[in-house]
């Protein structure tokens, strides 16, 4: 598989100078690799062989509370198995929120996938992409990123003088953490995104359930029953409110698989759902 890295920024937006903060990454016993303390965000593009180039891409938001990013689990392995299905996958390595190195921690996630919205666009006939089909896909807060992305796309936080749409054409989310609401939020995401005494007004803002409207993108979600770490009252509150706004919208909610569980469940291939939505939906042929 070709894959390029590329920086997202000439000049880092929202940023402040902390040299005292800098990227680390570590391997778990687990095999995870967790990346924390991003000041320069990337993202890497996994492209498919050309006869397989289906010309869709998918930007991928590995998930971890927005305090690490579980980088292979919930990123370059999910980019492997897209390609195989001829699909262009851009993993995005975000900036984690944190007032030491932004002026306005809450929409520095934001900012970096819309602008992976719009590098994909502004690059799509350069990487043999169809720019009517560049979804996003968030696992756990990268979910959350993922559905923020998803519901806040006409509230532009980066320079976009060529007014290049930033909304994805499609959104899939993993155990996502949808709700900044204190009763079914992931408390820890919550914190380390808003603070520890956000305003009601923020809270709102960011709990995306609440954001759908008639232009929210379709959208796929999948979370386990027995998942303690995300409530699933977050995917289906916010399957609930696509209904209501006749969004096409397809949740598999698994009795068992707890949280975490990247591209894998005990007894199924979730990803062969997805596989089957996308096709269904003209996203793969």
């Amino acid at each position: 598989m070709a894959q390029t890295t590329i920086p997202l920024y000439k000049t880092v937006p929202n940023s402040r100078q902390d040299a005292s903060y800098k990227e680390q990454s570590e391997t778990g016993k687990d095999g995870i690799i967790r990346i924390s303390k991003v000041t320069n965000p990337t993202i890497t593009i996994f492209q498919p062989e050309e006869i397989n180039n289906q010309h869709t891409a998918i930007i991928i938001c590995p998930g971890g509370g927005y305090s690490i990013l579980a980088f292979n689990l919930e990123g370059t392995e999910i980019a492997q198995t897209l390609n195989k299905w001829g699909i262009t996958a851009i993993v995005l390595k975000y900036r984690l929120p944190s007032d030491a190195i932004m002026k306005d921690k809450s929409i520095g996630p934001l900012q970096d996938a819309q602008r992976a919205i719009q590098l994909t666009r502004m690059n799509a006939k350069q990487w043999n992409i169809n720019p009517s089909k560049v979804g996003i896909m968030g696992f756990s807060a990268g979910g959350s990123l993922a559905a923020t992305a998803s519901t806040h796309f006409d509230k532009t936080v980066i320079p976009n003088v060529d007014n290049i749409s930033l909304r994805p054409d499609f959104s899939i989310l993993a155990y996502p953490v949808i709700s900044m609401q204190k009763e079914i939020t992931h408390m820890g995401s919550r914190i380390n995104l808003l603070g520890k005494n956000p305003s009601e007004a923020q809270v709102k803002e960011y709990s995306n359930e609440l954001q759908v409207n008639a232009n929210t993108p379709p959208t796929f979600l999948v979370q386990a029953s027995d998942d303690r770490v995300v409530s699933p009252e977050n995917s289906i509150k916010y399957y609930e409110t696509l209904l209501k706004n006749h969004i096409p919208a397809e949740l598999h909610l698994y009795q068992n698989g707890g949280h975490g569980f990247g591209q894998k469940l005990p007894e199924d291939q979730w990803m062969d759902r997805l596989k089957s939505w996308m096709v269904h939906n003209h996203y793969l042929n």
